[in-house]
This record gives C-alpha cells, structure tokens and sequence, in this order.
C-alpha cells in the first residue's frame, strides 16, 4: 500500500477551557479567543490527523501578555505529535538504524515524509529534557569503589570513558580533540570534583595514567590491566616462536628420502605422510602456533597431541610453552602477595629463560614497580579482585559499533546528544532493576481441612 491509497482519518480533539494556567508560571489567564490547527499522529499503514481546538488566553501574571494552550504530547507550533519524536529514538538507540534507514523505516510504515532535520531535532530535544544532576547523585550512591578507565578514537575525536565494573554503568565520559595528559587531567579532575574517591583504578599501560593517578587520588589502588599484560608478553613468545620457525623453514626439503625412479601418485602421500620435511614441519608449527600460549586447562585433547607434535619438531617449543605457562601463574587469584612475588623471582632466575633474547625483553617489563600495579588485585576482598578492565573495553567497542558502523555522526555535538541519551536509557533501565521489589510468594490462605488431612509436599525446600 503506497500513500496515495492509505486511509486518512481525523480524530478531534476539542481542549480550550474557560481558564488555562501559564506555561511558566501556573498563573491561570482567561480565555480570549479559539484557534484551530492540524497535527499528524503516528499510524501503522494509515494517516491520521488530530484537529485540535484549543484556546489563545490572556495572561495575569507578568510573564507574558497572552498564551497559548497545547494539549498533552503536542509541542507548540509543531506539525508531528511526540509519539512521532519518540518513534524516531526509538529506532535510533534501540534498533540501531541511521539516519537514512530511520526515514525509510517511517515512510514505509506510516506514511510519513520526514527530512533528515527533523532526525537531529528529535535527538536535540530529547537531550534537552535530561536531568543529568540526577545521574550524577546516582551514581555517588551506587559507586562501589572500582573505576575502569579507557579512551577510544571516534575519527578526529578521542572518547575519555570511565565505567564501574561492580555495578555494571558507566561513570561518565569526555569527547575531546586529541588523547594527551592535558585532557585526561581535566577529565579525572572533574570526577574527584564531583565527589568520586575510588579506592581501585584499572587501566591498560598507557603511559598517561601513572602520573595523574598518583597526583588525583594517592591513596587509590592503580592496577595494570592483566590481559593487555599477557597480551604483550605472548607477543613476544610468539616472536620468539617465529623465529625459531624461519630458521626450521630454511632448511628446505631437508628430512625427505628419496628413491630412484618416479614415485606414483599413491607413494608421493604415502611419503608425505612418512617423511615430511623441514618446511612441512615449519608450516605446521606455524599453523598451531597459537596453542602455546593456549593455557593447560583450555587445551582439549587434539590440541594435546597437536603441541607434542610440535615438541618433537622442534624442542626450543618447550621453553616458550613453559614460560608462558608460569607467566599465567603470577597472576592467579587466589595467591598472596608474597606468593606472586616468589614466583616472579624464581621466573627470572631460571637459566633455560635467560638464552631467549624475546623471553629476556618479556622478563625486562616485570621491573618491580610495574609489576606491584599487576597485582594490585591480591589486596582487593575476593568479591572486588578484578584484574582488567574488560567492563570499559565492551562499552567501548559496542560505542565504536554504534557510532562509526551504524551511525556515523560527522559532528561534535551529535556524537555528545547520541552518548547521553544511550547512557540516559541504559539508566532507567538499570534503575528500575535495583528499585524491583523481589518476588515473594502469594500468601496462601489456611485450609479449613483438618491437619490430618492435608497432603504434604514432596518438593524439598531449598537450603
């Protein structure tokens, strides 16, 4: 059904009493003339138009000479009622359309011919009924004492965003121009300004943190996020992995016999099988390379048997798969301070480690200082040992999905209108699950049957 076929209906609505209060001040005015318009309503496959009469009134108070009345859900001077606004955020934040879709999506629902100005002024005005002062309260109520800081690069701009892992929100965030310590000082800064003391800091190991940190908040925790740890010190393994394979792969066909004659094609597999050769070996090391810095307790029975292939391939394996298997260790959970700490000592003492120059660099960046803020987690109760900042790299990349994928806001302040409302609606939500009361049973009424009569459950109760 096109819109030249679609049913249009008008529903009146008659609103134009005798007096009307002030839309500033409540003051009631009298009504001195009645005017008439027509505003569009949101439709499935129909046009539908409300006729609204309403009323022109004098004022008696000092805010303005005369005013006007709207009805509930009707902006002034507006040709679309606020079901047609709140359509168009919806798609936006929850069915993750952009601008182009939004307005395919509504012309072919609803008959509605919308311009992309339209889109951004839905966007402005429902920013502008935010109160974020109350976010903020909330979040000094909820805050538990863990804060997940991360920057992420939107285009030309870079995203500050700081989130609380334990209560699972985000803190608050700062669009800036470029990623330096300036920015990130006058971003910190305005979280102790209101009124945020974290007692743990995670971030990953960029070399803006520790300074600002230290100088903000010097009695907080600041704990190196351990996945980006492992993740450059498995670089490294693998470096030394690669190298180990090319010097194998060099070697050619070395390994395969060969007979007289010209092998049929059923002895060339046969033989490949049998024999394989030193690049064969090299291509299969390759391959599996993965599976050394795969931890023990993750590896399944074919990855077993593949990594003892590669042990007897090549031995040097061994020493790469030990080191990363002991490097996971120092950062276990449920170990102490002193513990991790022995751990590390007996790490760098160990002689077969010290003959690999990339083990040598890996073992270089657990320098003492760097390595009491990778276990700064052991000081933590067991329900607060967090070792990463998982919680702020999720928002950050479902933000980079939405913003750059779907989205695409060329300008400051679109980005800054999509962020607060995404955090706006993630808040309500998250407010009403702690303000959700927990289900208790129906009462049931007492049987008038005797006692003895009663049957009992068979269904144990739960301890």
């Amino acid at each position: 059904m096109d819109a030249l076929n679609a049913t249009v209906e008008h529903i009146k609505i008659h609103d134009c009493p005798k007096k009307a209060p002030c839309p500033h001040c409540g003051k009631k005015g009298v009504r001195k003339d009645v005017h008439e318009r027509s505003v569009r309503t949101i439709a499935y496959q129909r046009i539908v138009w409300l006729d609204i009469t309403y009323g022109e009134y004098r004022a008696k108070c000092d805010c303005c000479k005369t005013f006007r009345n709207c009805p509930e859900g009707i902006l002034p001077r507006c040709t679309y009622d606020n079901k047609i606004r709140d359509a168009v955020i919806d798609r936006i934040l929850d069915d993750g359309m952009n601008v182009q879709r939004v307005l395919e999506a509504m012309r072919r629902d609803f008959f509605l011919d919308l311009s992309e100005g339209f889109i951004y002024d839905c966007l402005h005005g429902q920013v502008q009924q935010l109160n974020m002062a109350d976010y903020r309260q909330w979040v000094r109520e909820h805050f538990s004492g863990t804060l997940c800081i991360d920057e992420l690069h939107l285009g030309r701009y870079t995203l500050l965003l700081a989130t609380d892992p334990l209560g699972d929100f985000p803190v608050a965030f700062a669009l800036v121009d470029s990623n330096d310590g300036a920015h990130m000082r006058r971003f910190l800064n305005n979280l102790k300004q209101g009124g945020l003391l974290p007692e743990v800091i995670i971030t990953d190991g960029s070399p803006l943190y520790p300074k600002l940190l230290a100088e903000l908040w010097p009695n907080a925790r600041h704990q190196l996020c351990v996945f980006h740890v492992l993740q450059d010190l498995n670089k490294l393994i693998l470096d030394a992995l690669k190298r180990f394979r090319r010097k194998m792969s060099r070697q050619g066909n070395k390994g395969r016999r060969r007979k007289r004659g010209r092998p049929s094609k059923a002895q060339q597999q046969r033989r490949k099988k049998a024999n394989k050769t030193a690049k064969d070996k090299a291509h299969f090391i390759f391959k599996n390379r993965y599976l050394i810095v795969t931890r023990r307790h993750n590896l399944t029975p074919e990855g077993r048997r593949r990594l003892r292939t590669m042990f007897e391939y090549l031995p040097e394996l061994r020493t790469l798969y030990d080191f990363a298997d002991r490097v996971v260790h120092l950062f276990d959970l449920e170990q102490s301070e002193h513990q991790a700490r022995c751990r590390r000592a007996a790490l760098l003492k160990d002689a077969a480690f010290q003959k690999v120059p990339e083990l040598v660099k890996a073992m270089d960046m657990l320098i003492p200082e760097k390595f009491a803020k990778m276990i700064a987690f052991v000081h933590s109760p067991a329900a607060k040992k967090l070792r990463t900042n998982n919680h702020v790299e999720r928002c950050n990349r479902k933000l980079r999905y939405c913003e750059k994928v779907r989205y695409k806001w060329r300008r400051r302040r679109n980005i800054i209108r999509f962020l607060l409302l995404s955090i706006d609606r993630w808040w309500h939500a998250r407010r009403r699950l702690h303000a959700a009361p927990l289900a208790v049973p129906p009462h049931k009424p007492a049987s008038s049957k005797p006692a003895a009569k009663q049957k009992t459950s068979t269904i144990p109760r739960a301890a």
